[in-house]
């Protein structure tokens, strides 16, 4: 690991120290984001909308990586067992993904973001893998707007698998479901098929 990777050190918040945190997350948001002149102001004002939505849900947790200042954040929450999340999913989702949800085995990271300075993957995987592991999940989702080739590129990159698209009201966007299998697993053309190591015991 390279001294400038092991100067990142990654923290949790809870719920009130990511509100208290999020004019400065909003800012690292809109510097780590190619925003054209005078978009600046939407970006960031739709980051806090969604950090003010997730961070009210059941389960929210964040990381931060941070050296001497703030490098990143990773934020998300566990889906609900009834497959609410899944809503708008275009066809039927594989069956493995919904018996890991039915089951409380699968987190939902909502946001990544990394400071340009620090744009590194191996940072970005560190957030990922730690707010994953300490859910003790079994499956990671997340949705990438069809749009955003890069963020879909990154995530393929990091293993995450597309299974298929997902269409919300009242907007037309249509956002790629993506899922990270934890544990030995195999795709397959239902999605992913999941064995003992993948499942997590019951406690």
């Amino acid at each position: 690991m390279s001294s400038a990777m092991s100067a990142i050190r990654l923290r949790r918040l809870n719920r009130w120290q990511a509100e208290g945190l999020e004019e400065d997350l909003a800012d690292l948001y809109v510097e780590s984001t190619d925003s054209h002149s005078g978009e600046e102001y939407r970006n960031r004002q739709g980051f806090l909308r969604r950090l003010t939505s997730d961070v009210r849900r059941p389960g929210f947790a964040m990381l931060i990586a941070e050296t001497t200042t703030l490098a990143g954040c990773a934020f998300g929450f566990p889906v609900s067992r009834d497959g609410s999340w899944w809503l708008g999913f275009d066809g039927v989702l594989p069956h493995s993904v919904e018996q890991l949800t039915a089951s409380g085995h699968v987190f939902a990271i909502t946001e990544i973001v990394v400071h340009p300075h620090e744009h590194d993957q191996d940072v970005v995987r560190r957030l990922e893998e730690r707010l994953l592991a300490d859910h003790h999940a079994s499956l990671g989702a997340t949705l990438v707007p069809e749009a955003d080739l890069a963020a879909y590129a990154a995530f393929q990159s990091r293993g995450w698998q597309e299974i298929g698209e997902v269409r919300r009201p009242p907007g037309p966007a249509v956002s790629r479901a993506l899922v990270l299998a934890l544990g030995r697993t195999a795709a397959t053309p239902d999605g992913l098929t999941h064995n003992a190591r993948t499942q997590r015991p019951e406690r």
